[in-house]
């Protein structure tokens, strides 16, 4: 019997020791991301309505569609960044902006609806 208690007690020993292993280092996890310092300046300007378009810009709320000159950058997820470090977030809307146009060098929404351009249906 006592060699069958011995036999047991080892294979124990060595089950806990086995699990009392030291176990690799694990990974470092990856830091989040800090916002950028460096701001992205959008750009407005142009020259004739083809020098416009709709970007989204982004704002604290989220989504921000603008009309912006085509070659502008912009950085909605480095704006967001910048409200969560600032502790700005809020829930708005937005207008819809179905086109742009230049007004005095700088591209603005045209306001027109999306129907406006389209003839009127004639009745039979």
């Amino acid at each position: 019997m006592r060699p069958l208690l011995m036999a047991c007690l080892s294979a124990c020993l060595i089950a806990l020791s086995a699990c009392a292993a030291p176990a690799a280092a694990p990974e470092p996890a990856a830091a989040p991301a800090a916002p950028t310092s460096t701001v992205v300046k959008v750009d407005r300007s142009c020259r004739s309505d083809a020098d416009c378009t709709v970007k989204d810009v982004g704002n604290c709320c989220g989504m921000a569609p603008a009309c912006v000159n085509v070659d502008s950058p912009t950085d909605p997820q480095g704006v967001a960044a910048q409200c969560r470090a600032s502790g700005r977030m809020s829930i708005c809307g937005f207008r819809q902006i179905t086109s742009c146009q230049c007004v005095a060098g700088q591209c603005a929404d045209s306001g027109a609806a999306p129907d406006a351009l389209r003839r009127p249906a004639t009745s039979p």
